[in-house]
């Protein structure tokens, strides 16, 4: 068993940085971080408070982590589990309920209260309507990486997104709900950050916050560009109210667990900073007349927060979280009147190609630009020749050199698997299976 709050606390106050998988460890081993606090880690943690009522469960992580989870918190304590505590709806904090219901019906229990945020049941009907283009996001998004992440495509297809049975919250609030289990009462709180139907909870008994995805011990997600708005205004103002209570034990949904108010309130203020920055000066030059281009080239998160071991953006990135901005405070267009209504891109294409002399032309340039590093516009060119032949095996060749070069450069993993994807599409075309 390894001394979690030794390790965070290490990371913290050296300024150490091992990799994201140092500190988001896929294991489902069980550590107790304090007297009957118990914290699993998953792909999405589990965090069990022990109560003379039963079990308390803070999420319950994928659905093809339930059975490991559950045999490892079952060793620790074979209480009742009185309750589920949903901090959000994404499926892989939702995912693995429906074992614990089923262990209730099997040992003739009461069933567990399934608590979360009143927007939690219409995230799942929304999962609903758009259970193709979830899958196909997640593919693209967990495709392109390595490791323990790509585990979040398991119990997905084109079909089906989403655990076999979705446990619907039986207790749901809007602003804040009090929640007594045993001896401890459990504050829930709701904030938007990286989702609508967000909690977090506070238990003054033991001065310990469970703060799901508001800390994730990488740069917050709070651009993701292929899901759906996010808030990150709000995110830091949850996260400075968090700060305000001293707390002594931080318990997210990744990343380690952190021990210590003065390290806490560190955590918390460098990531509500970093969040604070990236709104304050896109609105600055939104407020200017500044097309959304201006604030991808302009708008920075101070070097010195990015250089922080839980900061840093291995999974979301800030350019994204710029995008999310603009859509939040301004909608979809961007200011170039020529996207206002485009032309079909294979149309601009297939033009753009015939007035360089041909699209193996572009994508001769385009690996030229690649060899001198210029990746972003490499991959603008692989695109348009791509698209304006888009049989040719030896132009999709080098479309997958390109993009397989853009992959590998990136550090986020969102961008990883967004490139990754293009490259294996262009290199089915380029080298045909049978």
């Amino acid at each position: 068993m390894a001394d979690l709050l030794a390790l965070s606390a290490r990371y913290i106050d050296e300024g150490l940085y091992e990799g994201p998988g140092s500190v988001n460890r896929v294991t489902t081993e069980l550590s107790e971080v304090a007297p009957g606090i118990a914290f699993v880690e998953a792909f999405s943690h589990v965090v069990a408070f022990a109560t003379d009522a039963g079990l308390v469960l803070f999420d319950t992580s994928l659905e093809a982590f339930a059975e490991p989870v559950r045999k490892s918190l079952r060793r620790w304590s074979d209480r009742a589990v009185h309750a589920l505590v949903y901090t959000h709806g994404h499926v892989d904090h939702v995912g693995g309920a429906h074992a614990w219901i089923a262990e209730a019906s099997e040992r003739r229990l009461p069933e567990p209260n399934v608590i979360g945020h009143e927007n939690v049941p219409p995230r799942f009907d929304r999962y609903a309507l758009t259970s193709g283009y979830n899958s196909a996001i997640n593919l693209r998004q967990f495709g392109g990486s390595r490791g323990a992440r790509g585990i979040a495509l398991q119990g997905t297809s084109a079909a089906q997104f989403g655990p076999s049975h979705w446990v619907r919250p039986r207790t749901t609030f809007r602003e804040r709900l009090r929640h007594r289990a045993g001896e401890l009462e459990i504050e829930l709180r709701h904030a938007r950050g990286e989702t609508d139907d967000h909690l977090w909870a506070w238990i003054p008994e033991r001065r310990a916050l469970c703060v799901g995805d508001f800390v994730i011990w990488v740069f917050p997600n709070a651009g993701n560009p292929q899901k759906v708005q996010r808030y990150p205004l709000e995110w830091a103002h949850a996260l400075r109210e968090m700060a305000a209570l001293d707390a002594e034990l931080l318990l997210p949904a990744h990343g380690l667990p952190i021990g210590g108010a003065a390290r806490i309130r560190r955590v918390l203020d460098d990531t509500a900073s970093a969040l604070e920055s990236i709104v304050e000066q896109s609105l600055r030059l939104m407020n200017e007349g500044a097309p959304l281009d201006t604030l991808l080239q302009e708008v920075k998160v101070p070097a010195h927060l990015l250089d922080r071991p839980y900061l840093r953006p291995a999974y979301d990135e800030p350019e994204f979280v710029i995008r999310n901005v603009w859509r939040l405070y301004g909608g979809w267009y961007d200011g170039n009147p020529s996207r206002l209504k485009p032309a079909p891109d294979r149309a601009l294409a297939t033009e753009l190609a015939r007035l360089a002399g041909g699209a193996d032309v572009l994508a001769r340039r385009a690996r030229e630009l690649a060899d001198g590093g210029d990746l972003r516009l490499a991959c603008h060119l692989a695109e348009l020749a791509g698209l304006a032949e888009p049989s040719d095996r030896a132009i999709h060749s080098a479309r997958a050199d390109v993009y397989q070069r853009r992959r590998d450069a990136e550090l986020s993993l969102m961008a990883k698997g967004v490139f990754a994807d293009a490259a294996r599409r262009s290199h089915a075309i380029a080298e045909p299976k049978g």
